[in-house]
């Protein structure tokens, strides 16, 4: 299989997770590469996502590695097979990997839940909305580089109008539904669009109030994408420098923690819902 000079981060997670079953049976690259019958160059390309690996050669390691967790495997061996070429593969070279990974991220995930305090949430976005806050960013960007963004968001909403439609939980605190990005009428058109989505049955839209007495890792933009097992979750923080995405166990305890607390200290969806059409009437 020949060498990718740019992996996806899902590629790299493949990789990652190829790596932490080594470790964790205490082998060296050399036995693992000798498993394979390849170099151990080879085997670190695999681990580093550079290089693919085959399902088969997946399941080999598996077993010698003495990892019993067959949904952990089998979800792994289904991340190697697939060929699948996603819709967002259309729009590399004009965007960032970044924002492409996040689609992928998003389009593979058994459910979604994200933490917002400045913006509306990017799946919820009208396409209004979304071109006032490219348009806020600094440095400023093109009216091409916006309306190649505003496109790319729009288009990841396919996860709801899918056949198996992306099950998704929205902590918004109040301070981002009063940020008028667009002004009034956008703003207004905005909410509405909030509530709309509320009525499918596999989103929920939670606000979190400004009375509320804290907020965990407040200013963070989070995303957490629940793999198909817990082992295979993934985290997406938002940086200045662009998506930043992690799997630590540490770190997904810390966001699980983090989106256990909203759920507590937010809204119910009908309280939201109904906080949301106030504010819209404001406006």
């Amino acid at each position: 299989m020949a060498t990718r000079s740019t992996p996806t981060a899902r590629q790299k997670r493949i990789g990652a997770e190829l790596r932490k079953m080594r470790l964790a049976a205490d082998a060296t690259t050399e036995y693992a590469a000798g498993l394979l019958g390849v170099d151990r160059t080879r085997l670190s390309n695999m681990e580093s996502g550079i290089r693919p690996i085959s399902p088969e050669r997946i399941r080999t390691l598996a077993s010698n590695f003495s990892c019993t967790d067959e949904c952990y495997v089998e979800a792994l061996v289904a991340m190697a097979a697939s060929r699948e070429r996603g819709w967002w593969e259309d729009q590399r070279g004009t965007l960032s990997a970044g924002l492409l990974d996040i689609a992928e991220l998003e389009w593979h995930a058994a459910r979604v839940r994200t933490a917002q305090v400045a913006h509306v949430p990017g799946l919820l976005q009208t396409e209004e909305y979304a071109r006032a806050v490219f348009s806020s960013v600094l440095p400023p960007l093109t009216r091409l580089e916006v309306e190649l963004r505003v496109a790319h968001r729009m288009e990841r909403q396919q996860v709801f109008t899918r056949p198996n439609p992306l099950p998704y939980v929205a902590y918004v605190h109040e301070t981002a539904l009063y940020m008028r990005f667009g002004g009034p009428d956008v703003m207004r058109q905005q909410l509405n669009h909030l509530c709309a989505a509320t009525e499918r049955d596999t989103t929920d839209v939670r606000v979190i109030s400004a009375e509320v007495d804290g907020f965990p890792g407040a200013g963070h933009a989070l995303l957490y994408a629940d793999g198909v097992v817990p082992q295979l979750d993934t985290v997406q923080l938002d940086s200045a420098h662009g998506p930043e995405f992690t799997h630590a166990e540490a770190q997904l305890t810390k966001y699980q923690a983090h989106l256990g607390w909203m759920e507590k200290a937010s809204l119910s969806p009908k309280a939201s819902r109904d906080f949301i059409h106030k504010l819209a009437r404001t406006l």
